[in-house]
């Protein structure tokens, strides 16, 4: 889907990318200001506002996601405000809900998928996430869930990830012999 977007929309791609690689809820993204954004080479963090007011801090791991966000900067030049902001007149409001949506509906368009929800974006990072062999108070702490059992609906242990789970486990304990 986010290989669709044209390379000149630059914040565009930003956002689907952004949204994919940290699992974030979509008004999450658009709380995102800069000052929120802490860019130090090799520990990239962001902190975003979550549901009920509570505040995380995301490591950004992903580098195509950190390069792009550095170029978008250096391209915008700004220096505080909204990372996604709206373009008509550059008012510096942050992209609305609505707008997204109307944005992910084209991009789906182009790609041939009409079924494709924005939301699958975050349910795809905590399937990965649970493949990788991350734990679920990991993936539970990543997404901002209160309850465990929420993280478990998105993050559903796939076969090949307890397989793999299992696997590793064998090695460790072969290794200590």
């Amino acid at each position: 889907m986010i290989a669709k977007i044209d390379r000149g929309r630059i914040r565009d791609r930003l956002l689907f990318e952004f949204l994919a690689a940290t699992g974030s809820r979509v008004s999450e993204a658009l709380g995102v200001y800069l000052e929120d954004l802490d860019l130090t080479p090799g520990n990239e963090h962001v902190q975003v506002h979550g549901k009920g007011g509570r505040i995380r801090v995301l490591l950004l791991n992903d580098q195509r996601l950190v390069n792009l966000l550095r170029r978008f900067l250096r391209e915008t030049g700004w220096a505080h405000g909204p990372l996604f902001r709206a373009e008509r007149n550059w008012t510096g409001r942050p992209l609305t809900y609505s707008t997204v949506q109307e944005l992910w509906a084209r991009y789906r368009y182009l790609a041939g998928d009409p079924e494709l929800e924005l939301h699958q974006l975050r349910h795809t990072h905590a399937t990965e996430l649970t493949l990788d062999g991350v734990s679920p108070r990991t993936i539970q702490k990543r997404l901002g869930h209160r309850k465990l059992q929420t993280t478990l609906v998105y993050a559903d242990h796939t076969d090949a990830a307890a397989d793999a789970e299992l696997r590793a486990r064998h090695r460790r304990r072969t290794n200590r012999s």
